[in-house]
C-alpha cells in the first residue's frame, strides 16, 4: 500500500505543526469504519478525518464534509461523551511503523483530568481506530477482534490494548545505507532488489522499493547478490537521499496517475520507474494530497455504485438488439429465394393446359434459363393448378412485403443499438453524480426507464467541457448525447468547426470559432480531445471526421446525439487531453 511508515511520518509532523494545542469540538460518525473530529483551536477550526476502511485506511486533514447518519452510531455516542471538548496533547508513531496514536486530556465525570487515547491502525484489511482510557485498557474499537477472529491479538473493550507487532526490519531512522546494503547482499540466494528491499526495509511501500531498484539499474533488473560497484554506488546514494526524508520529514506530496486521470498511487518523493506512461501531480500539503487522492477514488467507487443499474440496463438492451439484429438478418436472407416464387407461379400459370388436377408436381421448361432447362415445381395436390399458380404469386408478395420491412427493422435496430453504445461511452467516462443523474434522465425521456410519480425539477444541466487550445480558441466536449445536441444544434455557430470520431460512439467537440479561421495546431487538438471522449480513447490511432457546424444536421425522428454530415475532412491523431 502507498500509505507506508514514512508517508505516515510526514503526515504526522504537519498534525503536530497544525493540530497539537487544539480542542474536539465536534464528533462525528459518517460510515461504520471511519471519524470525523472537527479540531478547534485559535487559529482556526480543521476536520481530522481518520478512517479504517480495507481499501482506504488514512489519518489526514480533510476539507470534505461527509453526509453523516440521522442517528449516530454507538461509538459515536460514547466518543461525544468521553472526548467531547478533549485537548490533543501529542501524536506519538513507533519508528516507521504503519500506527499513530494521539493522546488526548480530557475530564471525565468526576472532573478529574485524565488522559484518553485513539489507536489509529493503518494496516489494510486489518486497520483499526481503537479508543483507550488512562490505564491502557479498550474502551472500544471500530473493530472488535475477538477470539474466532484472531488468536494472537484481540481488540475487545475492558482488555489491556496491545500494540501490532514489530517489524523485525530495518528502520531508516537509526539505520544507515552500508547497513542495508550488506544485509541485501547477505541475503541467501538471488531475488530482484525491489523485493529484498521490501523484505529488509521498515515503513517502505512496493512503489518506493521499485523506485530504488529502478533507480539503482537505470532501468535495468537489479538482483540483490549481483550488485557490481556501479550499482552498489548509485543505491547507496539514493538510500541516503530516502533516509534522509524520512528522518528529516523532506518530500513532495506527489500523486501518480494513468492515462485516463484515475489515480493509481502516492508517494513522498518524485517517482521515474513509469517513464512517459503515467502522470505526476503534486500537491501543497501530504493531508491535502491525502484528501484529493481518496476523494478521487471515493468519487470513482461511488459513481460506479451508482452507475451498475444503468451498466446493467444498457448491457441487457445491447444484447437484445444483438439478438433481434441476428434473427432478422436471418429472416432477410430467407426472403432472398423470392424471385424462384415468382417464376415458379409464371411456369404454372404458362403451362395450366400441360399440368393434371391432383397432380403433386411438375416438371416444365424455365424460359427464364437461355438453355431452357427443366425444372420441378411441387404443387399442392388439394387445389387446382391456377390455384397453385396464386399460391406461388402470394409466398412471392409475402416474401418481398417481408424484405422491406425487414430491412427497415434491422436498420432501426442497428440504429437504436449505435445510440445505446453512445450511452455506454457516455456512462463509461461520467465522473460525477450529476452526469449520471442527466444521462438517467435522457434514458427516461427515451422509454428505457420507467418514470415513477411526478417528474421532479431538475438541476440546471450540466456546461459541456471546456478546454483552450495554445493559440487561445475556446473548444467544448458535450458529457452526453442530450448535450452534445445542445451543444451542436443550438448552442454553437454556423461558422464553428465540428469533430467527431469516425463510426464510433463519443462526443462532439466544438472549436468556438468567433468568426476566426482555427490554426492547425488548434484543429489537432480538438480532434485529439474528440478522440479521447470516445469509445477509442485506449486506441492507438483514431480517425476523426471534421466540417463546419453548418454541414451537421439530425434527421427527423432520430435519437440523442445522432447526426448526420457532409463535406468533412478525416485527421488520423492519437486521443489525449
Amino acid at each position: 500500500m502507498a500509505l507506508d511508515g514514512v508517508f505516515l511520518r510526514h503526515i504526522k509532523k504537519e498534525l503536530e505543526e497544525k493540530l497539537i494545542g487544539s480542542r474536539i469540538d465536534k464528533i462525528y460518525q459518517p460510515a461504520k469504519d471511519r471519524i470525523l473530529l472537527t479540531m478547534r483551536s485559535r487559529e482556526g477550526n480543521n476536520k481530522l478525518l481518520i478512517s479504517a476502511r480495507a481499501d482506504a485506511p488514512r489519518i489526514n486533514i480533510t476539507s470534505d464534509s461527509p453526509e453523516n447518519p440521522k442517528v449516530p452510531p454507538m461509538l459515536c455516542m460514547l466518543l461525544r461523551k468521553r472526548l467531547s471538548g478533549a485537548k490533543l496533547k501529542s501524536i506519538s508513531q513507533p519508528n516507521l511503523e504503519r500506527t499513530l496514536t494521539l493522546k488526548f486530556e480530557a475530564v471525565n465525570e468526576l472532573g478529574d483530568i485524565v488522559m484518553l487515547s485513539l489507536a489509529v491502525e493503518i494496516m489494510g484489511q486489518y486497520s483499526n481506530i481503537v479508543f483507550i482510557d488512562e490505564n491502557g485498557i479498550i474502551i472500544d474499537a471500530v473493530k472488535r477482534v475477538d477470539a474466532s477472529m484472531s488468536s494472537l491479538r484481540l481488540i475487545l473493550p475492558g482488555i489491556k490494548y496491545e500494540p501490532p507487532p514489530k517489524q523485525l526490519k530495518l528502520c531508516m531512522l537509526d539505520t544507515d545505507a552500508e547497513d542495508i546494503i550488506k544485509a541485501v547482499e547477505n541475503l541467501p540466494g538471488s531475488q530482484p532488489l525491489s523485493k529484498a528491499l521490501l523484505s529488509l526495509i521498515q515503513g517502505v511501500s512496493p512503489i518506493i522499493c521499485r523506485e530504488l531498484e529502478y533507480l539503482t539499474g537505470r532501468g535495468e533488473d537489479v538482483y540483490s547478490n549481483l550488485l557490481t560497484d556501479e550499482q552498489r554506488t548509485r543505491l547507496s546514494y539514493f538510500l541516503k537521499r530516502n533516509i534522509k526524508a524520512a528522518r528529516e520529514c523532506e518530500g513532495i506530496p506527489c500523486i501518480i496517475t494513468d492515462g485516463s486521470n484515475k489515480p493509481i498511487d502516492f508517494t513522498f518523493e518524485h517517482i521515474q520507474q513509469y517513464g512517459s506512461g503515467r502522470s505526476k501531480q503534486e500537491s501543497d500539503t501530504f493531508c491535502a494530497l491525502l484528501d484529493l487522492y481518496y476523494s478521487k477514488r471515493d468519487n470513482m467507487y461511488a459513481i460506479r455504485s451508482k452507475s451498475e443499474d444503468l451498466t446493467k440496463l444498457l448491457s441487457n438492451a445491447a444484447t437484445r438488439l444483438i439478438k433481434k439484429i441476428y434473427i432478422q438478418n436471418d429472416e432477410l436472407k430467407s426472403c432472398a429465394d423470392r424471385e424462384h416464387l415468382r417464376i415458379c407461379g409464371d411456369l404454372i400459370q404458362v403451362n395450366l393446359h400441360k399440368i393434371e388436377r391432383g397432380a403433386s408436381e411438375c416438371e416444365v421448361e424455365n424460359f427464364y434459363d437461355e438453355n431452357l432447362s427443366k425444372i420441378r415445381i411441387k404443387l399442392d395436390p388439394s387445389v387446382s393448378p391456377s390455384a397453385n399458380a396464386q399460391k406461388y404469386y402470394k409466398s412471392y408478395q409475402k416474401a418481398k412485403n417481408a424484405e422491406q420491412v425487414l430491412r427497415i427493422q434491422i436498420e432501426q435496430a442497428e440504429a437504436e443499438l449505435d445510440y445505446v453504445s453512445s450511452v455506454s461511452d457516455s456512462l463509461s467516462r461520467a465522473e460525477s453524480v450529476r452526469e449520471l443523474d442527466e444521462i438517467r434522465e435522457e434514458l427516461t425521456e427515451e422509454g428505457y426507464i420507467k418514470t415513477r410519480g411526478k417528474k421532479q425539477k431538475g438541476d440546471k444541466p450540466l456546461p459541456p467541457l471546456e478546454f483552450t487550445s495554445e493559440s487561445g480558441f475556446k473548444i467544448l466536449v458535450g458529457r452526453n448525447n442530450k448535450q452534445n445536441d445542445r451543444l451542436t444544434l443550438k448552442q454553437a455557430d454556423k461558422n464553428d468547426i465540428w469533430f467527431h470520431v469516425k463510426d464510433i460512439p463519443g462526443s462532439h467537440t466544438i472549436i468556438v470559432s468567433n468568426g476566426s479561421t482555427p490554426d492547425e495546431g488548434t484543429i489537432l487538438y480538438a480532434a485529439q480531445l474528440a478522440a479521447y471522449h470516445s469509445k477509442a480513447r485506449e486506441a492507438g490511432k483514431v480517425p476523426v471526421d471534421y466540417t463546419k457546424v453548418r454541414y451537421v444536421s439530425k434527421p427527423k425522428g432520430a435519437k440523442p446525439g445522432m447526426v448526420i454530415y457532409v463535406n468533412q475532412q478525416t485527421l488520423y491523431v492519437t486521443p489525449r487531453l
